[in-house]
């Protein structure tokens, strides 16, 4: 990608920021991304922040990737750590923990991401956010201590929006408070 497609904070200008949650719901703890996808959904974004359900869509997520400014991925992470540990990788830690990872999905998406780099469209900020799993295993439920810990990927993604200047506040908040100066607004 040419510099003068980006703004200043490496970013293209014209492209919005994507957060992808993976996963699926029927097995386990496989679906943490998308139950964290979910709890964001409770979020007010501005137009530029983009929530993609990317389940287990290999290959057809590349346009969607490429067409990012800034990637944030949520997803259960094998990396080794004890179960429910939260994980976050940046951008060339990435490729390393996907290969290793154990559901179908993930050697999908480590394809996905090798291409888009090989083809120079992957987004030059790409952020992992998630948690070791406890089980990945037919179950339409994650397991209890993965879902206590949702809150922590929830928070930690919000925490990379930052600091990449998306402002989120709970959708209740700004209906509540449309007429109201955010400044006046309660945080």
């Amino acid at each position: 990608m040419s510099d003068a497609r980006h703004g200043r904070s490496g970013a293209p200008a014209d492209r919005p920021t994507v957060v992808l949650g993976l996963g699926t719901p029927l097995m386990a703890d496989d679906g943490l991304g998308l139950a964290a996808l979910e709890e964001l959904r409770a979020y007010r974004f501005a137009p530029d922040v983009e929530l993609v359900d990317g389940g287990t869509w290999g290959m057809n997520l590349l346009g969607t990737i490429e067409d990012a400014g800034r990637l944030l991925l949520l997803d259960a992470i094998h990396a080794g750590r004890p179960a429910g540990s939260l994980v976050v990788l940046r951008d060339e830690e990435l490729p390393r923990y996907l290969f290793t990872k154990v559901s179908p999905h993930q050697v999908d998406l480590r394809e996905v991401l090798a291409l888009a780099e090989f083809r120079g469209t992957l987004p030059r900020e790409t952020v992992a956010v998630g948690l070791e799993p406890q089980r990945v295993e037919m179950s339409d439920s994650l397991t209890p201590l993965v879902r206590a810990r949702l809150a922590l990927v929830v928070r930690a993604a919000l925490g990379v929006l930052e600091a990449w200047g998306h402002h989120a506040e709970p959708a209740e908040e700004a209906e509540e408070g449309a007429d109201v100066p955010r400044e006046r607004r309660r945080a």
